[in-house]
């Protein structure tokens, strides 16, 4: 499985309306990030398990899901974390 596919898998259980992830990792190569082996990626997730949280409780969702991939596979993550009201 790969690591986008593993992200999606972890973030399911917030239930996303919406979930648009892209690979950036071949921006940033020769980083050291890249060189350890940690992906580059941006996400765009709509999700009700967000609302009436803030961006920094929303994230907080995000890199809980994520977990471990976040020390590993994932190097850098840009988060857009909308509820479906926000669309």
């Amino acid at each position: 499985m790969s690591v986008m596919d593993r992200i999606r898998e972890r973030l399911a259980p917030l239930a996303p309306q919406q979930l648009e992830l892209i690979d950036d990792s071949h921006l940033h190569a020769g980083h050291a990030g890249a060189r350890s082996g940690g992906g580059h990626y941006r996400l765009a997730i709509v999700s009700s398990a967000f609302a009436g949280k803030g961006t920094v409780a929303r994230h907080r969702l995000v890199y809980e899901a994520l977990g471990d991939m976040m020390r590993s596979e994932i190097h850098a993550l840009a988060i857009q974390a909308r509820t479906p009201d926000e669309q």
